[in-house]
């Protein structure tokens, strides 16, 4: 019985009877080994089927289907009445640091059952917890909870503020349950920073769009691997006081400002793997997202798309590290040939393991419609305005081609953190479908890898939604715009552009990340809509 859900119910009866069949095969050559042999008959196949409410289920049903509770498996004269195994909890966890006004999100994942079935009571602990207790246990003297919320997510108060939290939790299906899970906090509701960069944004994003209008996020999130390095605490962000640097702290910052800006489309870039499987997917699941993602090679981060599941369904995924693209599929022959010209660029070049995740989806309202979304964090050297473009001509070339293979004449969105500001060569092939060999980029990293030539896009110009914003990434050494979110104009036009923090703001700590932004880059947000 212990088979793959998506199987036809024919295979599980054919396995049932055929293994009857063995063990009748063996009892008889026991027989004859023991003299009681008679004579050979062919023996009829056990008759094997399922029923249910009096009707026989056909085979061609999947299993996750086909068994119902009540259901009756007949096996030759011999009826047996199905149970289904009741939903269990196998992943239930609560987050590690719990801030007050930050949306507390727990990990779960239930087998034979549905966590959007689940039943969900939040409790408070009635006395204030010391940190000498036990963690994630109550005390040896239980002062007692109080009911504070039934939802699947909840928001602390600040009267919340000192103490622990409980959650008990019912795997659900539809209408049948299982064991409840109790889990209570390692330590107590700790207050929050006060007003976030973010918070004045979220007045323009109260409420999710109605289709057609699509919201669309870019942000690279700052993976914790890069935070938590001396460079970053000593050179790049000593500024950003430390306990504001720490994975768990901007976890809650990051998950709030994503939950509040009730997006239909979020591209993701430096994605720990672990904050994506532990962190970001079931906080977003709980918010209706679904997501995808693609670790970058030889690193502990990647790109993660995420999107509204009820406004959108993923068709497929085309993923590609650039760097192996252009060195092994022929559709890049000419542009590695030209580049081949530089071998130190080239060199170089094919060491990056930068990737481009490609995403399409299909418009649930208006199944006909799909959309191809690209997501990429390119290259990062001051320096490397060569190597960018090339990886960017590799990433138009295949989007240009898996268009036309999946989806002919579905609309772009393509985000991410470029590393480019509006006069560099990328930016220019983007809305210009051209770079002449003239760039300065072609020898941005001196004349030993220059490598100068005529660049075209196989995809018309496209247009930076967002503008060109003064800055995306505010640091102490750097201000400027890196990140974009382009879309073809002949296809969406922009609705509504989520207007970035002011200068005041964004310097109140001097610069990012700080207490109240847990980011160095600043998310990008559009309403779009589709053309008629």
């Amino acid at each position: 019985m212990l088979r793959d859900q998506d199987e036809p119910l024919g295979k599980v009866l054919a396995r049932i009877s055929n293994g009857i069949a063995k063990n009748q095969s063996k009892a008889k050559k026991s027989k004859k080994n023991r003299g009681q042999e008679q004579p050979d008959e062919a023996a009829e196949p056990t008759v094997v089927k399922l029923f249910y409410d009096g009707e026989e289920v056909p085979e061609t049903v999947l299993n996750a289907e086909a068994w119902q509770d009540g259901s009756v498996l007949q096996v030759g004269d011999v009826k047996y009445s199905v149970k289904r195994n009741a939903p269990t909890f196998t992943t239930a966890e609560l987050p590690v640091s719990l801030l007050a006004g930050f949306p507390v999100c727990p990990k779960l994942e239930v087998e034979f059952g549905n966590v959007q079935d689940c039943e969900f009571t939040w409790f408070r602990e009635n006395c204030p917890h010391t940190r000498s207790e036990a963690p994630g246990k109550a005390s040896d003297q239980d002062s007692g909870w109080t009911q504070v919320g039934c939802e699947r997510v909840y928001i602390p108060s600040n009267q919340d503020i000192s103490f622990r939290l409980k959650l008990s939790c019912t795997p659900k299906d539809g209408s049948r349950g299982g064991l409840a899970k109790e889990l209570v906090s390692v330590g107590a509701v700790e207050a929050g920073p006060g007003v976030c960069l973010f918070d004045n944004r979220h007045a323009f994003t109260a409420k999710v769009t109605d289709w057609p209008t699509v919201r669309v996020v870019s942000y690279n999130i700052l993976a914790d691997i890069y935070a938590q390095t001396d460079l970053s605490k000593t050179v790049l962000y000593p500024y950003c006081a430390p306990y504001a640097l720490q994975l768990d702290y901007r976890q809650n910052l990051i998950k709030k400002e994503l939950a509040g800006y009730n997006c239909d489309i979020i591209c993701l870039q430096e994605v720990d793997k672990g904050v994506y499987v532990d962190s970001l997917t079931p906080a977003l699941d709980a918010f209706g997202l679904n997501g995808v993602f693609k670790v970058k090679e030889k690193q502990h981060e990647g790109l993660a798309t995420f999107y509204r599941r009820s406004k959108f369904r993923l068709l497929s995924s085309h993923d590609i590290m650039l760097s192996e693209a252009l060195s092994s599929d022929p559709m890049h022959a000419e542009l590695l040939e030209k580049v081949s010209a530089n071998g130190a660029l080239k060199n170089k070049i094919l060491q990056r393991s930068t990737s481009l995740q490609v995403t399409f989806l299909e418009d649930l309202n208006k199944p006909s419609r799909k959309v191809c979304v690209a997501n990429t964090h390119l290259y990062w050297h001051p320096k490397g305005g060569n190597v960018r473009l090339v990886q960017m001509g590799v990433a138009l070339k295949h989007l240009s081609h898996v268009i036309s293979e999946v989806a002919p004449g579905a609309p772009l969105v393509f985000c991410g953190d470029f590393n480019s500001t509006p006069n560099a060569g990328v930016f220019q092939l983007l809305s210009e479908a051209v770079v002449p060999p003239q760039h300065a980029d072609w020898s941005s990293s001196g004349p030993e890898e220059s490598c100068s030539m005529e660049l075209l896009s196989d995809i018309p110009p496209l247009l930076s939604a967002c503008g060109l914003p003064a800055y995306t990434n505010y640091v102490r050494g750097f201000q400027g715009c890196l990140d974009y979110i382009f879309i073809q104009p002949d296809c969406m036009q922009v609705e509504q552009v989520i207007p970035l923090p002011s200068l005041e703001e964004v310097t109140t700590y001097e610069a990012l990340p700080s207490v109240a932004h847990p980011s160095d880059h600043i998310a990008l947000v559009c309403d779009l809509r589709w053309n008629p």
